[in-house]
């Protein structure tokens, strides 16, 4: 969970009711999670998770999709500061974890649009239970590539990898018997 605090504004004009305003501070709790991601497509009606740049609207939504705190003045947001922003962007792109992957090499790359129906999918398929869906999203994306390698069968290796190894066994046993082979 990120705490975040949103500066008072600065006196305005309100035009309608002919008054100066006031905007109050506020520190807001923001959750980056499955549960704002569903919240976020239902809204606009297409994947978060892609590689389409989104626009100050759409990103600003995202936000409020984040927020745990409750009756948040709507106009709160409008005082977000440009450090504010980077800060929920780090938090965004956090891993969020220990774990690791060694990248290898793949023939095809997988063109599946990810969306959070997708994702509820994959915790259903891999037994992962629907708290997770409150956990920060790269955590559980992480969670279910684990699982997913954890449950596919041992990769084969191929014949040059054989030789390698065999080759390293071998090396190792004449060192620890001091033989020639």
């Amino acid at each position: 969970m990120l705490r975040i605090n949103i500066p008072a504004g600065e006196e305005q004009w309100d035009e309608v009711n002919e008054i100066f305003i006031y905007p109050k501070g506020q520190t807001l709790q923001l959750e980056h999670s499955l549960v704002s991601l569903s919240k976020w497509e239902s809204k606009w009606c297409k994947p978060f998770l892609s590689k389409q740049e989104k626009t100050f609207e759409e990103n600003l939504d995202y936000v409020k999709c984040m927020t745990l705190t409750q009756n948040v003045d709507p106009q709160v947001y409008n005082y977000l500061t440009s450090s504010n922003i980077d800060v929920i962007n780090q938090y965004i792109d956090a891993p969020m974890t220990a774990t690791t992957f060694r990248e290898e090499k793949k023939g095809k790359s997988n063109r599946e649009q990810v969306t959070a129906e997708i994702i509820y999918y994959w915790m259903i398929a891999l037994n992962i239970p629907f708290e997770c869906q409150k956990w920060h999203l790269n955590r559980l994306l992480t969670l279910i590539r684990v699982c997913d390698i954890k449950n596919s069968p041992p990769k084969k290796m191929s014949k040059r990898e054989i030789f390698k190894r065999n080759s390293a066994l071998n090396a190792a046993r004449r060192k620890q018997l001091n033989t020639r082979g």
